[in-house]
């Protein structure tokens, strides 16, 4: 492997990227945007510590809330030679950790974990006089996963739900879901098992009362970074803070805009209160999106843009070139807007584009079985995520059955000729069946198989071996890293945070969907405008958002549009006052904003004298006074006022942040 040096390490990045790197100690705050590189800033930044002796590569912990993402941060560290790293999601770390030391401080080994949590659930409910359904334990299951995240005890847990206005679930009062906690904890200390919550739980307490746990995991860990910090439950913090022992050589990732699991304890103020906690605090915004067109980013920038919100993350600018408009499509029914997404994706295939760079999102699982038929019918190939996982399908499992043998055997072919050869018997072909359905789906889990051993050869020159394609296999198993299977993915927004595609279609986008109609509270529904905003940044280059006005073909078209897209739905046209005029607005301000709007005028007037161009050219009076008005603290917020597009931003921004600030 080419070992690269520091500054070839760092010609990669961009300036603010570059700044992430090189900021090598703690407290770091990273606030980036969707599409920014931040997993290429953080990696480069642990490459770099590396590279510079300033990081022993064991000593450093990264930590973040997938498999998949831990195992896609691996890998990038291994290729910019920092292959000693841990890269590990929080539970992982946690049940390494727990399982190393509990034979020491509690004895013996530790117990089984149980995936599973039904069925004790199910038993702890009865016991304390409950009959519930199948629907009502999950319920209460994720009610008690929200309590132990959150760090409420049961004998808490009426007040602070109450407190936190928290729904109650269906068929249950909170006294009774406090009765059922208490009933779980017994029946999982009978049953001698853990649960996932568990595992940071002890962990935690643990190394809070054997001071030498701690010291033993500090020695060997002295630097953390941790990824999609906006989704970090008071949990995880807790047990963060016990590894830290109150050091701050921590780097901390994330975008409140993308925080989208409030509901199960997840919570942004961790990373929006960050330079509060540490003040010296180094705070570096990733604002440059490499992954989406303007046309997408200004949608996204827009529906994010609420005076008076809460801190919504930051603006992005678009690096993209121009790309095609929105699509906004509203159909009659659900139906109707099934057939016409599904003939719009076949369409883009015709066009060039691969079926695998395409998706459809919706809100609810319960949403994908009329899109499934309409593929279907036109005979496009799917894949819905979030049903049975790649690595635990049966002509997968086969499948890596029969490449382990054959990498018994060496075979001098081409790898992509042995695994053709090795999957031949299990029902994979040169060309795809006629049939749809489960015949089509397994020959596209093999096929994808195929094209990753063509795709692993190619990077290693025809040089790859059928061991290590086994190895790299065993490796994505691990990490649930599945192959690009080709077909149109269809998935919740939900699963589809941190992934990216071609063209996405947003779908079912009407008041009751989005946002859901259990989003009672102001805060909920803030969440839900989150959770479209996640959608729409998947999108690279082609976006389409759509809803039907009725359920059933005929019914009554009694769905309207959701709130969030009102203003750029093509045939929404409200009735907009007269603009005034900047002299109308320059009589209303007040003596200090008169100051600043003065100080702004002689900031433009010597700018364009640098520049030899009039002083309207930089910017006009309007905009002078709504920055006197607004007094914008931040870059994002300069971009909300009217007349500042990205490039003024890049070579205004600054100067009139430090004007605003001086005053």
């Amino acid at each position: 492997m080419l070992v690269m040096s520091a500054d070839q390490i760092l010609e990669a990045l961009d300036p603010e990227q570059r700044e992430v790197a090189t900021a090598l100690h703690g407290p770091v705050c990273v606030l980036a945007g969707a599409g920014t590189g931040k997993t290429r800033a953080i990696t480069h930044r642990i490459a770099y510590g590396v590279r510079v002796s300033a990081y022993n590569p064991q000593s450093v912990l990264a930590v973040t809330f997938t498999a998949r993402a831990a195992g896609e941060m691996r890998q990038r560290l291994r290729a910019l030679g920092a292959g000693g790293v841990q890269a590990r999601t929080f539970h992982a770390a946690a049940l390494r950790q727990l399982s190393y030391f509990w034979p020491q401080v509690v004895g013996g080994q530790i117990p089984q974990l149980v995936e599973h949590k039904a069925p004790l659930i199910g038993r702890a409910a009865r016991n304390v006089g409950l009959s519930l359904d199948r629907l009502a334990v999950r319920d209460l299951a994720s009610e008690i996963e929200w309590a132990k995240v959150s760090l409420v005890a049961a004998e808490d847990y009426v007040r602070v739900s109450a407190d936190r206005g928290r729904p109650e679930p269906a068929g249950m009062n909170r006294a009774q879901v406090a009765d059922a906690m208490r009933a779980y904890e017994e029946a999982k200390t009978d049953a001698v098992v853990l649960d996932f919550e568990d595992i940071l739980l002890l962990l935690a307490d643990i190394i809070g009362r054997h001071p030498e746990v701690g010291d033993t995991i500090r020695r060997q860990y002295r630097h953390f970074v941790v990824d999609e910090y906006q989704d970090v439950s008071p949990l995880q913090q807790f047990l963060l803070d016990q590894w830290l022992g109150g050091r701050e050589d921590l780097c901390v990732v994330g975008d409140p805009a993308q925080t989208i699991y409030s509901f199960a304890g997840a919570s942004p103020r961790h990373l929006l209160d960050f330079s509060r906690r540490y003040p010296a605090a180094q705070t570096v915004r990733l604002v440059r999106d490499y992954r989406s067109t303007p046309q997408v980013v200004n949608l996204a920038n827009g529906l994010m843009a609420r005076r008076g919100a809460a801190d919504s993350g930051v603006e992005l600018v678009a690096q993209r070139p121009s790309g095609p408009a929105v699509g906004f499509k509203a159909y009659p029914d659900d139906a109707a807007e099934a057939g016409g997404v599904a003939d719009a994706a076949q369409a883009l295939i015709a066009s060039g584009v691969s079926a695998s760079e395409i998706a459809i999102l919706y809100r609810t699982n319960s949403q994908s079985e009329a899109f499934e038929e309409a593929l279907a019918e036109r005979g496009v190939g799917y894949l819905v995520r979030g049903g049975q996982r790649f690595f635990d399908r049966d002509e997968v499992k086969r499948a890596m059955v029969l490449l382990r043998g054959a990498a018994v055997a060496p075979d001098d072919a081409p790898l992509g000729e042995q695994v053709r050869v090795a999957l031949t018997d299990i029902g994979w072909a040169e060309q795809p069946p006629a049939e749809r359905g489960a015949v089509r789906e397994r020959w596209d889990n093999l096929q994808a198989l195929v094209q990753l051993a063509d795709d692993l050869d190619t990077d290693a020159g025809g040089e790859a071996t059928m061991r290590e394609l086994v190895e790299h296999l065993v490796e994505r198993a691990q990490a649930q890293h599945a192959p690009a299977v080709e077909g149109v993915t269809l998935t919740t927004i939900h699963a589809a945070k941190g992934l990216e595609w071609d063209a996405v279609f947003v779908v079912g986008l009407s008041e009751g969907l989005m946002p859901i109609s259990m989003a009672e509270t102001d805060e909920a529904v803030e969440e839900e405008r989150r959770l479209l905003y996640v959608a729409i940044t998947r999108a690279r280059e082609h976006l389409s958002m759509s809803f039907a006005r009725a359920r059933r073909e005929g019914g009554k078209a009694t769905r309207k549009r959701t709130r969030f897209l009102e203003r750029w739905w093509p045939d929404a046209a409200p009735s907009r006052a007269p603009r005034r005029s900047a002299k109308a607005e320059l009589a209303e301000l007040d003596v200090d904003q008169l100051r600043l709007f003065d100080a702004l005028k002689r900031w433009r007037l010597e700018t364009a004298q640098a520049v030899g161009k009039p002083a309207f050219t930089v910017l006009v009076d309007s905009s002078l006074v709504q920055i006197a008005k607004d007094r914008p603290g931040t870059r994002g917020d300069l971009a909300r006022i009217g007349g500042i597009g990205a490039s003024k931003l890049e070579k205004y921004g600054l100067d009139i942040l430090e004007i605003v600030a001086e005053h």
